[in-house]
């Protein structure tokens, strides 16, 4: 039986924050408006952007915010660098390769970003030959609907799988979707909020093999 490990992006593999929240804050002082706290910035990563601007600014200009927010990320990545502005968590590598290794267990990736900022990301961390297959915000509804999960389990031919995310979006959407859902708290969105969505929760990358393991054997 295949069984998936499909895992969110930001905030689960990759430290994106700091650079999330600068294009943020350039997005909206572009367009005259007071820039979200970090708080209310991170509250929404795992949204799809225009989902994302919608809950920041309900009565603002959406369409510009997205646009400005994606020149000011490109612009962000341009100047330090993919790999210094969404630096991958310290372990992800190492709980990758444990999970990889299982039997008859796949990797994919399911994310809000677009498919050419996934693209990027997944190239400069060398992470392609994890992944067999990556859901993006290009070719779905945002978070929580269930649209990436469960296209990600039919490409995948998994008959089992679990979502492995920071956020309650990603969980929710795991669960929408039929499957196992997996917290962690190295994100941004508390393990208050996660818990009661999670069946299971992890403080520390290095114990996402032995949580994966875990899941697999309930299942």
């Amino acid at each position: 039986m295949l069984k998936l490990a499909l895992f969110d992006v930001d905030g689960t593999l990759v430290d994106s924050q700091a650079h999330i929240v600068e294009s943020m804050a350039q997005a909206f002082v572009s367009v005259g408006l007071p820039a979200p706290t970090r708080s209310e910035t991170l509250g929404i990563v795992g949204l799809s952007l225009p989902q994302a601007m919608a809950v920041l600014a309900p009565e603002g200009p959406v369409e510009h915010l997205v646009d400005a927010y994606k020149a000011a990320y490109q612009s962000l990545r341009g100047s330090h660098g993919e790999a210094a502005a969404s630096p991958l968590y310290d372990g992800i590598k190492g709980a990758l390769d444990a999970i990889y290794e299982m039997d008859n267990t796949l990797l994919g990736l399911a994310t809000g970003k677009s498919r050419r900022g996934l693209d990027h990301l997944v190239e400069t961390h060398d992470l392609a030959w994890y992944f067999v297959t990556r859901q993006d915000a290009d070719g779905h509804p945002s978070k929580p609907h269930p649209s990436m999960a469960m296209t990600a389990m039919a490409e995948s031919g998994a008959e089992q799988g679990v979502m492995i995310g920071d956020t309650t979006y990603d969980l929710e959407m795991g669960r929408a979707a039929g499957l196992k859902t997996i917290g962690v708290t190295w994100g941004y969105h508390p393990s208050d909020l996660l818990a009661p969505l999670a069946d299971v929760v992890v403080g520390a990358p290095q114990e996402l093999p032995a949580a994966v393991a875990a899941i697999w054997d309930y299942v």
